[in-house]
């Protein structure tokens, strides 16, 4: 068998229609096309989803949504979450451990939210300047 041997199966290809050829074949003078206008001239077209000159729909629709995918690796903690770790070192495998981040967090930010009595050592976390004071005011320290 070779390439130029190739047909498709009997009775799955139809023959197209012959328009055009006469009022008698039943698909003659317009060829099916209608009477005049865009559709009806060689070369026509238009836009995908142009309505004839009405705002189309997804114009007429409003823009709505964004989700970010960074926002989802991403996770706040406030400052007085901290107080679970009396004494301890805080970094980002420390937080999903105590479950505070989800474990899907790649990176983690301490926020000044609440109050904080307990010296921790926060390390590989970002922190704000104003959790960085709490912090520190409690006796404990940013690297």
């Amino acid at each position: 068998m070779r390439l130029n041997d190739l047909k498709p199966a009997r009775g799955s290809r139809h023959a197209g229609k012959r328009v055009g050829r006469g009022g008698a074949a039943g698909q003659g003078k317009t060829a099916g096309r209608g009477t005049k206008g865009q559709h009806a001239r060689a070369g026509g077209y238009h836009k995908v989803g142009f309505e004839g000159g009405q705002m189309p729909l997804q114009r007429r629709l409003p823009k709505i949504g964004f989700v970010s995918r960074r926002a989802a690796a991403s996770a706040e903690v406030r400052v007085h979450e901290l107080a679970r770790f009396d004494g301890q070192t805080v970094d980002l495998a420390a937080l999903k451990a105590a479950g505070i981040v989800s474990k899907r967090a790649e990176r983690a930010k301490v926020i000044a939210s609440g109050t904080l009595d307990k010296a921790v050592k926060v390390t590989g976390v970002k922190v704000t300047p104003g959790a960085r004071t709490i912090i520190e005011a409690a006796g404990g320290s940013v690297e």
